[in-house]
């Protein structure tokens, strides 16, 4: 029986274990803040890989703890705490996994599974340290503990629960027929009138099919796009004559002569300004010549007295043009004149015979 259970013993510690019996092991360390489910034996492994196994789990006093510089990854918290770790993990690795376990690789716990067992993964990425030997002690993070996961789904459930209460009152008064939503799912007559607008819709549908009314014209009448046709090819014969110079609109973008008695009309108006700002001619003479601006001041202020004393009835044309006597007079004789004219044209005669008289 002891034989038996000396054999089993090395079975067990063969097959859950890593190396052989008598390979050789480091010890290396790593504190946590809590154990965390973790147990002696728990594999130990390497990116995923096991290179060893958990040999003794320890609570150390504070005072006895070493001062660990905290230093993990850039989404972990600050990467320059101290942090007090009373939980020491004793870890035996074989030598032949050392090749790639640096100083400076970080240890954390994880499950196998939601609820498989508790190890000891080490992450090694981008590790430069050297190789570790032993009593070495890797830097850790905490591990997310199932009461955590299971407090932060029970605040998930507890918004669900509300969000579900919520949702029950509003679908309450829809199943009651009560509000907009509820009268448009419970309210027949508003399905009859939408049923009799579809069949509106389906109506004219069929009208625009069949090519009636304007639109269905519009749609189904080659008449329209003829016109329409037409008017390009108008259109095009419109332009094309332009590139050609036909027209008065060709003329006016293709003929040279209109741009250049454009050119020479604007040239002939700057030198016509020219030469009234330098005071040549008439206008410029108008335009700069005080003396002469002097002259025609004084000839308006005379055509204004002029003017006055005719509105006021003085001189003979302003008596001509404001006596009523004169103008009654002047009226009488043009009446006397066209009766006497009148009067010779009846009787000539009368008036127009000559008498001699011989001595």
């Amino acid at each position: 029986m002891i034989l038996a259970s000396i054999i089993l013993a090395l079975i067990i510690f063969l097959v859950s274990g890593t190396g052989g019996l008598f390979s050789s092991k480091v010890n290396i360390y790593a504190y946590f803040e809590n154990a965390a489910g973790i147990r002696t034996g728990a594999p130990v492994k390497l990116e995923g890989v096991n290179v060893g196994n958990v040999t003794a789990i320890d609570l150390i006093p504070k005072d006895h703890q070493p001062p660990i510089q905290q230093t993990t990854p850039k989404d972990y918290i600050r990467p320059d705490v101290v942090f007090d770790k009373p939980v020491r993990v004793k870890m035996s690795i074989a030598k032949s996994g050392l090749k790639d376990l640096r100083t400076d690789a970080i240890a954390e716990f994880k499950t196998a599974g939601v609820l498989g067992e508790t190890f000891i993964d080490i992450d090694a990425t981008g590790t430069r340290g050297g190789i570790v030997s032993e009593g070495a002690i890797l830097r850790t993070k905490p591990m997310r503990s199932m009461d955590t996961i299971i407090s932060a789904s029970q605040s998930a459930v507890e918004n669900l629960d509300a969000l579900v209460r919520r949702i029950d009152r509003i679908m309450t008064p829809i199943e009651n027929g009560q509000g907009t939503i509820g009268k448009f799912i419970n309210d027949p007559e508003l399905y009859n009138r939408l049923n009799a607008t579809l069949a509106q819709f389906q109506n004219v549908a069929t009208q625009i099919t069949a090519g009636q009314g304007t639109i269905g014209k519009l749609l189904s009448s080659d008449e329209l796009y003829q016109k329409v046709n037409t008017s390009v090819d108008k259109l095009n014969a419109i332009v094309d004559g332009i590139n050609n110079g036909q027209g008065t609109l060709g003329k006016f973008v293709k003929d040279d002569q209109l741009y250049n008695n454009a050119n020479k009309t604007i040239q002939t108006a700057q030198q016509l300004i020219g030469d009234i700002n330098a005071g040549k001619g008439p206008l410029g003479r108008l335009a700069k010549d005080e003396e002469m601006a002097k002259k025609l001041d004084n000839l308006i202020a005379k055509l204004s007295a002029i003017s006055d004393q005719l509105a006021a009835g003085q001189g003979t044309a302003g008596r001509l043009l404001q006596d009523p006597n004169l103008y009654d007079s002047a009226d009488q004789a043009l009446v006397e004149v066209r009766n006497l004219t009148k009067a010779i044209r009846q009787d000539p005669k009368k008036y127009l015979t000559i008498h001699f008289k011989v001595f």
